[in-house]
């Protein structure tokens, strides 16, 4: 797995399918690596024609983490948040918009199609509204602009979200964990059957362990606030894909990211919560693949729902 140097920075990338093909640059959320991208999507935009990029983002996986920066006391970044206070993060958002961009050079890609899920959906927003001649299209996944007075996560996934292990030192304790937790914000209609959602959290955290680094992406997420004004000028055909289900990002955040970015197509599917269950790999394979091949034509009014 090639380490690059962009940024400034480490930044852990893998790629697969030919060079020579169509790019396409997907960015995962949260705390996650680029091994959580199902291996069957990845498999299936291979097999679509796409030369597909993966990497982790800063503070996660195998790429640089900020640990100079310290842990953040998310506590009192959430009262500086909800009281509109100045809040300091180690980094923003920008600058991971700014990290995928430097994949794309450091491969020689001058221009991809972009996919995001969550907050990689974030970044991915950034990286159209700041660099409009490097996105080929965007497709936004289970991700918000952070406009004010759109919802949160319902209690029970903000709990899951801060959940701690009983045993922080034992490593199925922090599995059963991560799993109680995936198993909150998946999706109810589409439930990852539990040995297999265990084995790939325990794959995830063999490979990378970095609970500062998710407090610190967190911390960004907050600083940026609202994004609603960069991202009316994204001028990429956009997809946006959400899960009406979703109890971390609800369904209106995915609505609002389609109504505020111009042409944008919005699919809302039924049952499904936060996270890319394999029942639905086929389903975002053809969405995907639709959107980047241009077969899918903008509409002028925000499609609400997409019955799976």
């Amino acid at each position: 797995m090639p380490i690059l140097k962009v940024n400034g920075i480490k930044i852990a990338c893998e790629c697969a399918g030919d060079p020579k093909a169509i790019p396409l640059l997907l960015i995962m959320g949260l705390g996650m690596q680029l091994i959580a991208w199902p291996d069957d999507l990845v498999e299936g935009l291979v097999e679509q024609g796409f030369y597909v990029i993966r990497f982790d983002n800063r503070d996660s996986g195998l790429s640089e983490k900020f640990d100079h920066a310290g842990k953040p006391n998310l506590l009192l970044a959430f009262l500086k948040t909800k009281l509109r206070w100045p809040l300091k993060s180690a980094y923003t958002l920008d600058d991971m918009a700014r990290d995928a961009l430097g994949v794309l050079s450091a491969l020689g890609v001058a221009r991809a199609h972009v996919v995001g899920v969550s907050m990689g959906g974030m970044i991915a927003q950034q990286m159209a509204a700041l660099y409009p001649d490097r996105v080929l299209s965007l497709t936004s996944i289970m991700s918000s602009t952070g406009r004010r007075g759109l919802p949160g996560p319902t209690p029970a996934a903000r709990a899951a979200l801060l959940r701690r292990p009983a045993d922080p030192a034992n490593l199925e304790s922090v599995i059963d964990s991560a799993v109680l937790t995936f198993q909150a914000i998946g999706s109810p209609a589409y439930p990852t059957p539990e040995p297999q959602l265990r084995a790939r959290v325990a794959r995830a955290l063999r490979r990378n362990v970095c609970p500062a680094g998710v407090a610190r992406q967190m911390v960004a997420i907050a600083a940026a606030g609202d994004r609603s004004a960069q991202v009316r000028t994204i001028q990429a055909p956009t997809l946006v894909i959400h899960g009406a289900a979703d109890p971390l990002i609800p369904a209106a955040c995915g609505e609002d990211t389609a109504r505020q970015i111009p042409g944008a197509r919005l699919v809302c599917i039924e049952g499904m919560g936060h996270d890319l269950p394999g029942q639905l790999i086929e389903r975002l394979l053809a969405l995907i693949d639709a959107h980047a091949h241009g077969k899918m034509s903008p509409d002028s009014t925000v499609r609400l729902f997409e019955k799976q």
